[in-house]
């Protein structure tokens, strides 16, 4: 499993390296998300010895019972964030990449408070529209940003969107940008396995790839890392 997660790895990165050539962009500006929901331990691990610094997880437990004792990672936060789990995501997530209602704001605002820390968050836009899929409207999001922008222990740092899967993702990666940029927002979470290179070519810093490193199937659960292994926070 290690030598083709590892090889998978050094592919992806290289694509990313060639797609921000041809965009005629600084491959460090790139940050690749693996995205480990509902892989293993041994699986992430080895992402991790292959290096993969940063992680992202859509349960909150799953997160917390993988990566409590996971080596130093970066993780981000990409699902839907139920209210219930906010106490548990704030802090333990470096990034919570799916912030889509003016409750949600504030609720992760008040947690973060309560910590005295400020967390790094995204607002997760509804580009395509989609009553199946989370995220602001385009039509909500100028109250939600002033919201946002009010919460002293919020830091926004972009925007995030998934385009409908069964058209072109450019027209919503180019949709998502301008919006962004007439806001003074210039940092996107957008693509995923099937469409990365476009998404980077369209100004992406952050890609959420999962099925092209792990494999499309998830993998079995495995054992924690043991006593040796730092714990995070």
């Amino acid at each position: 499993m290690g030598n083709q997660i590892a090889h998978a790895v050094a592919n992806v990165l290289r694509r990313i390296g060639e797609a921000a050539g041809r965009a005629g962009r600084d491959p460090q500006e790139i940050t690749l998300v693996a995205v480990s929901k509902g892989v293993s331990q041994e699986a992430i691990l080895a992402a991790a010895n292959a290096g993969v610094t940063v992680f992202g997880e859509n349960r909150v437990q799953e997160a917390i019972d993988k990566f409590s004792e996971m080596p130093s990672v970066s993780l981000h936060f990409l699902g839907s964030l139920q209210m219930n789990k906010v106490k548990k995501a704030v802090g333990f997530f470096d990034i919570i990449h799916s912030i889509d209602s003016i409750p949600l704001a504030e609720k992760v605002e008040e947690e973060a408070m309560r910590q005295s820390l400020v967390q790094d968050v995204l607002i997760q836009v509804n580009i395509g529209e989609e009553a199946t899929k989370g995220g602001v409207s385009v039509k909500d999001f100028p109250p939600l940003l002033m919201a946002v922008q009010k919460c002293s222990h919020l830091k926004l740092l972009g925007l995030m969107a998934i385009p409908p899967i069964t058209t072109s993702p450019r027209p919503y990666f180019v949709r998502l940008r301008k919006l962004g940029i007439a806001f003074g927002l210039t940092r996107f979470s957008i693509g995923m396995s099937s469409d990365f290179e476009v998404a980077i070519e369209e100004g992406a810093s952050w890609v959420r790839i999962g099925a092209t490193i792990f494999g499309s199937r998830p993998q079995v659960s495995s054992p924690s890392f043991g006593p040796d292994a730092q714990h995070r926070g």
